[in-house]
């Protein structure tokens, strides 16, 4: 199911929380329309297609187990042998008592903290000998109304799968949830709602407190009260555990490469005896929309971007999900779509209103229904950027849309939705089983790519814009206009001064907007088709290197990892190496490149002109090379080719793109400065190699006395005379990248060919420090962070030094988790770091960092400290040892079954081989490592005389 599902809440992503590491993906889509009937509610053991006219996906087996517990199962065997598992559970904060209030979050830890089975500190270490690796493969998040257990397994062997299936089983009904366990754990909590306590999560609970006033959601954030963080007894969790944890209300997902039939059975065996011992916890009155009028807010938030937005509140949204239904949200979208590009189009404007906006319906989690604009404003700027979306949203709600911007929006969407047909087949087990779980989770029945195209075809055959303008108008329906202003720095006048800026805005009279012109692409040919001079296969790679006559290199690799997608990289000259190492860089700016468009067309334009196309441009840069890439499908690959192309032959070069970037770039650093991770991302690469100012971040003055010609002058030379490298990933075959490059590329003014491969001089690490180098924030008092490391060399100094160092990092991850969390319950964050440059000569590290109270780091470097003596001094077990390589192992795996690998890997391998030979080695090579390699590896890296170190810790207070 790709597009129609009621959108999720916008800041979601930024609410869940985690108890290993990363969040799902989940991202809003304008997708919800007005409330109509109120559906019969679903029996909790019922799939949402038993009561509506959409044939579900026919490759997904659905079935409910005797005790109400609901699976999902489907067979995908790309890439093989490979597998995952979701367990939902349909409880989250929402459900906790006053006194619970951080539990549901607390509960989802003790997950890996013990079970009938499974002792406690037992789980990860199961997971790690089996491949999965804690946080990236083992995971599990907690929102307002759910909790989520994700298993995304290497393997789908007997073993993989029967210890799998008996973990998930465990976490559903036999969690200890010990109160010594639990009273570890604490600090592992707390620490989690330190690091997570930012301007951004404040304003959010501000702008949701403003919008849903006197609702549940705005008393039962997932972190929840530290004071019962602290205090709550683990009969508190257990009386949740009993409560919400339950057959009923939960769902797993298994998709993978393994017989449908078998794993149906073995999800039966596993959890068919599950019986609640106690009655069902109920699900809260959540509130009702309050009746409002215009009102305003503002929230005054030092560390933020200044932001508006303006919004209208409705009961939820609570049809069920039919034919019907999908087309009106379709009809929406579409409009939404339209009234979308308005915005950008005022935002790349010469001195634009605001930075960007965009306006979206909103599921607030089944509390009410908004409908929002919203707006990043320069600073001080926020009159004009409120005036400009109230003004537009007028516009749209008075004119409607036109037929020419209906037509470009459903041609872009239609483009999408035939890739997604097209790459239908090779979708990863993990996507389709976080789209099987999103879907059962919204009560939305789950379709395929070729369904979605089906419908979208059959709907816009006979769409108007008359139609998608009545939908747009009546989105705009509920209480309000509410104005949320978020702002680093107080308003004169504050709410009343925002009212008067809207009602000035209203009084302003609004144009129909002018029908588009015709547009043409205007880069269609080079020149003479280049032509080949050397052709190379690297067998053992399927990979085949190409030379032009011109100079230019193509590198094609065809694969069938994901069906329609190719992926494009275009390596030009040495990055950052060739800008000057005694000025800073601009490539903060780099984006001011693409979006400043060609010579003969515009950004906006381009994006217009090729609509139904699939295509990217994007420019990085990195240490290596200026890199140009896009992703696009068979059927484009030549546009593709051509928009890169045109961006080496005719850049523009204009003003407004980067005078945008320079103006949102106007206060980072009050943002970065917020947080102790904040000044850490900003500082860290700079200090990292000895203050070379190519690698440090920009101070505010240099950003804001920056210039459009300065970026010219460090990367218009390189871009239109160095070496070009062209990479070509994924579905196609080799003559038909040759033939796109050879019309493109190919045909340009010669270009040198790429010295012979060196590594670069002139960057070192810093100097070993007796005291922490110190940085400070402005946030909490309680936030700071500590990171030490210590100075390796380059990869290709010893290739299977370095291999033998990453293994040694992973055991040094395990070794910090064990102590400072699971044994210490100190932090929930700590983390290591290994690089091994293959750019700077005798240049890489090792690292170990973690978040803590500032009391804390005196023990953390302690600590680090007898854990790498521990290291040097005594060979590591070969359970540990294997806990590290497997996963690690595992990972490259995977990764070798993606495009996205060999995009980099393959990058400079014609002009250096050795590239090519650690492509080779890379899972040869961490296989052979030994506990003996890794204690040598400890020995020569892990030196307390060598070791930097640095903290961020909170400013003083004011006094």
């Amino acid at each position: 199911m790709t597009f129609f599902p009621r959108a999720a809440s916008a800041l979601l992503a930024a609410l869940a929380l985690a108890a290993c590491s990363a969040l799902p993906d989940l991202r809003p889509d304008f997708a919800a329309a007005p409330a109509a009937e109120r559906p019969i509610k679903l029996a909790p053991d019922e799939w949402p297609q038993a009561r509506s006219d959409i044939a579900v996906d026919p490759d997904i087996r659905f079935g409910t187990l005797p005790n109400g517990m609901r699976y999902a199962i489907r067979r995908q065997t790309i890439p093989e042998g490979q597998a995952a598992l979701r367990l939902r559970i349909d409880a989250g904060s929402l459900m906790e008592a006053d006194d619970q209030q951080g539990l549901a979050h607390f509960l989802e830890h003790m997950a890996f903290n013990g079970s009938e089975a499974v002792p406690e500190g037992e789980m990860i270490k199961i997971l790690e000998r089996l491949g999965l690796a804690f946080g990236a493969d083992t995971n599990a998040s907690t929102s307002f109304d759910e909790t989520v257990y994700k298993l995304d397994l290497p393997r789908t062997d007997a073993e993989t799968v029967d210890t799998s299936l008996m973990l998930m089983r465990e976490t559903a009904r036999n969690l200890l949830i010990a109160p010594d366990a639990v009273d570890r754990e604490r600090g592992v909590v707390l620490s989690e709602e330190r690091a997570r306590d930012t301007p951004a999560y404040r304003t959010y609970k501000a702008r949701l407190a403003f919008l849903l006033k006197g609702q549940r959601v705005n008393e039962r954030y997932p972190i929840g009260v530290t004071q019962v963080l602290q205090d709550a007894p683990a009969e508190r969790i257990r009386d949740f555990y009993e409560a919400y944890y339950r057959p009923e209300r939960a769902v797993i997902v298994a998709v993978g490469d393994f017989d449908v039939d078998l794993m149906e059975r073995e999800i039966r065996e596993a959890f068919a005896d599950w019986a609640p011992a106690v009655d069902d916890g109920g699900d809260p009155e959540l509130g009702t929309v309050a009746d409002r009028q215009l009102e305003a807010k503002v929230h005054v938030e030092p560390g933020v971007q200044e932001s508006l937005q303006v919004a209208w509140v409705r009961p939820p949204d609570q049809r069920p999900d039919t034919r019907a239904t999908r087309v009106a949200d379709l009809t929406e979208q579409l409009g939404f779509a339209v009234l979308n590009r308005r915005l950008s189009s005022l935002a790349r404007a010469p001195d634009p209103p605001f930075l960007g906006a965009a306006a979206f319906v909103n599921d607030e989690f089944d509390s009410a229904e908004t409908t929002s604009l919203i707006a990043n404003a320069q600073e001080g700027r926020w009159r004009e950027a409120l005036a400009a979306i109230e003004q537009e949203q007028r516009r749209a709600v008075r004119y409607g849309v036109r037929q020419d911007e209906l037509d470009r929006e459903i041609a872009e969407l239609r483009a999408r939705l035939k890739a997604e047909v097209a790459g239908a087949a090779t979708r990863r087990p993990a996507a389709l089983a976080q789209e099987i779980l999103g879907a059962a989770a919204e009560d939305q029945v789950v379709t395929s790519p070729a369904q979605d195209l089906a419908l979208f075809e059959e709907t816009v055959a006979s769409l108007t814009a008359e139609r998608v303008s009545a939908a747009l108008k009546a989105a705009f329906q509920g209480e309000g206009p509410l104005i949320f202003l978020a702002t680093p720095t107080a308003v004169n006048g504050g709410e009343a001064a925002v009212l008067e800026a809207f009602e000035a805005a209203r009084k302003t009279p609004v144009a129909e907007p002018a029908a588009l012109s015709a547009l043409e692409w205007p880069y269609g040919g080079f020149g003479a088709v280049g032509k080949v001079v050397e052709t190379r296969e690297v067998a053992d790679l399927d990979t085949v290197f190409v030379r032009f006559e011109n100079g230019v290199r193509l590198t094609v690799k065809p694969t069938r990892f994901q069906d329609d997608e190719i992926l494009v990289r275009v390596n030009v000259g040495d990055g950052q190496q060739s800008l000057p190492s005694d000025a800073p860089s601009l490539a903060w700016a780099a984006q001011a490149f693409t979006e400043g468009g060609l010579g003969q067309i515009t950004a906006e334009d381009i994006e217009r002109v090729l609509a139904s196309n699939v295509y990217g441009a994007r420019l990085r840069v990195t240490d290596e090379a200026f890199v140009l890439s896009g992703s696009t499908r068979p059927e484009d690959l030549d546009v593709q080719m051509e928009v890169l192309a045109a961006y080496l032959a005719d850049p523009a070069w204009r003003e407004e793109a980067f005078a945008r970037i320079q103006a949102a770039g106007a206060t980072i650093h009050e943002q970065y400065e917020s947080t102790a991770g904040g000044v850490l991302s900003r500082d860290l690469a700079g200090l990292l190699h000895s203050g070379d100012p190519r690698f440090q971040f920009p101070s505010k003055s240099q950003i804001a006395d920056a210039e459009l010609s300065a970026l010219q002058a460090q990367l218009a030379g390189p871009l239109a005379t160095a070496p070009v490298e062209v990479v070509v990933v994924g579905d196609t075959t080799v003559d038909k990248a040759i033939e796109a490059v050879a019309r493109t590329f190919g045909a340009l003014p010669p270009r040198p060919a790429p010295q012979d491969a060196a590594l670069a001089q002139g960057v070192r690490f810093p100097a070993p420090t007796a005291e922490p180098v110190v940085r400070t924030h402005k946030g909490r008092q309680d936030q700071a962070i500590g990171f030490v490391a210590w100075p390796t060399t380059d990869f290709f100094a010893d290739p299977q030094a370095a291999r033998e160092a990453a293994v040694l990092g992973e055991v040094l991850r395990l070794r910090l988790l064990d102590e400072l969390r699971e044994s210490q319950g100190a932090t929930y964050s700590p983390s290591v770091g290994y690089n091994h440059s293959y750019v700077w000569e005798g240049w890489g590290y090792m690292s170990a960092s973690v978040e803590i109270p500032p009391a804390g780091l005196p023990a953390f470097f302690d600590d680090v400290a007898k854990i790498a003596a521990d290291l040097r001094a005594t060979p590591i077990s070969k359970d540990e040892l294997e806990r590290a390589k497997q996963p690690r192992i595992e990972r490259i795996e995977r990764a070798r079954v993606g495009n996205e690998y060999w995009l980099s890997e393959l990058s400079g391998g014609q002009a250096d081989p050795r590239r090519l030979d650690a492509i080779r080695a890379a899972v040869p090579g961490t296989e052979r490592v030994t506990s003996e390699d890794v204690q040598r590896a400890a020995r020569r890296i892990l030196n307390p005389a060598a070791a930097w170190k640095m903290e961020v810790v909170p400013e003083a207070p004011a006094s």
